[in-house]
């Protein structure tokens, strides 16, 4: 039995470990200026896509989920570890803890799925052209996505309890720059193992049967591809897909990166971990809505048409 287990009542936010006081208001701007990004472009998606009658369509409508999964995210995370390093803050309650790790990985696994859907959407789209329009409709989006929103909301509310079980005994001191499963778990001195266990269930399902499935989606998209006779369609075909392909990167490549890195013996140092999480969670939710602009026809052609309704709009009142 453990005798020097303690009623934690708040726990300590590290943020990034060894950081100078002097970087203090530096780095909170920087992570204010990264925070505005996310709200900012992800906002406009939304309110685009929904004012623009022509992107009322299955592909754009899963855009606008990924748009709320980041922004959610970056709203989750990012107001608290600014508040540490701008006003010195870094208390956060025992339960507003366990709260914002509920909506960390509850986000996480429904950014998943949600990704999922986006590769279905992709592989009708090629490989079965003439049908599409008529399996793949904006009612088939809004359940497939409404599930991947649902699907999570159980399993992470067993995963808090779980977590809220364990006896702290370690620390209150979170070594990371907001609140996660890992660095609660870390803290805790009892029943760690089957808690961990549990979750790393969880955790497998909800990120690698996404993952499985995309992988599989993309294999079949390639195939298709390579059967288109002339080059011209194929790269016009592949075209369509390239956002989902930047999207998807973007979210798994970094977190296949750090988990085969520690499995094969690569262990990071605590500060460099957590940049590397810091980034690998938050730079996609700032970078997303440029690729939904940039790389998208139908997005870029709207925004240009809009651009120009306004310049000669303005050119009239001159």
């Amino acid at each position: 039995m453990f005798t020097n287990v303690t009623r934690i009542k708040d726990f300590f936010i590290v943020g990034f470990p060894g950081l100078s006081p002097d970087y203090y208001i530096p780095v909170s701007v920087v992570l204010f200026i990264l925070y505005l990004v996310i709200v900012g472009g992800n906002i406009f998606i939304l309110v685009f896509v929904k004012c623009e009658s022509s992107l009322q369509k299955p592909t754009y409508l899963i855009f606008c989920h990924l748009a709320m999964t980041d922004l959610a995210f970056g709203t989750a995370t990012l107001p608290k570890i600014i508040s540490k390093y701008w006003f010195d803050d870094s208390v956060i309650s025992f339960y507003g803890c366990f709260v914002q790790m509920y909506f960390v990985h509850f986000l996480g696994a429904t950014h998943s799925f949600i990704l999922m859907v986006m590769a279905l959407d992709r592989s009708i789209a090629v490989c079965a052209p003439l049908r599409y329009t008529a399996v793949f409709t904006n009612t088939t989006v809004s359940v497939l996505c409404g599930v991947s929103w649902i699907l999570p909301l159980s399993w992470m509310v067993g995963i808090v309890v779980d977590a809220l079980t364990l006896p702290f005994c370690n620390s209150n001191i979170i070594l990371q720059c907001y609140c996660d499963h890992m660095a609660i778990l870390n803290l805790g001195c009892e029943k760690v193992r089957e808690v961990e266990l549990v979750a790393l269930i969880g955790a497998m399902f909800f990120l690698l049967v996404p993952l499985g499935f995309i992988v599989f989606s993309f294999f079949i998209i390639i195939v298709a591809v390579i059967r288109i006779s002339n080059s011209e369609g194929r790269m016009k075909t592949l075209s369509t897909c390239t956002p989902q392909l930047f999207i998807t990167f973007l979210y798994y490549m970094p977190r296949c990166f750090v988990y085969l890195a520690n499995n094969v013996g690569f262990r990071f140092s605590v500060p460099v971990r957590i940049i590397i999480v810091m980034l690998y969670s938050l730079l996609p939710a700032a970078i997303n809505p440029i690729i939904y602009c940039f790389k998208t026809k139908a997005i870029k052609e709207s925004l240009k048409r809009r651009f120009l309704d306004r310049k000669i709009e303005a050119s009239f009142k001159t």
